[in-house]
């Protein structure tokens, strides 16, 4: 049985036929563990943000660095700014 089959549906774009901001983030995950990156990429672009941010949350849970905070303030902002920017590009020009 494939993997896609387990894949959760998107309810906004079920119940009102819009995508939401998290639109493509499992079928990104999936294309990532396939080794396809770029592809993972054109999905979701922010994947990559959102794996660095997830990864340093893990590592500085346990090891503190002096300035971790500052670090994942950083990575959380420009994994918004991705998320925003990349869906306003996907409804501006699909």
């Amino acid at each position: 049985m494939p993997l896609e089959d387990f894949m959760i549906p998107c309810l906004s774009k079920a119940l009102f036929g819009y995508e939401c901001m998290g639109c493509g983030f499992q079928r990104a995950l999936f294309l990532i563990w396939k080794g396809s990156f770029l592809e993972a990429f054109y999905m979701y672009a922010a994947i990559y943000p959102l794996l660095i941010l997830f990864c340093y949350i893990i590592v500085t849970h346990f090891y503190k660095f002096q300035h971790y905070k500052k670090g994942i303030n950083i990575l959380s902002i420009l994994s918004i700014v991705t998320i925003i920017t990349s869906y306003t590009i996907k409804q501006l020009y699909i």
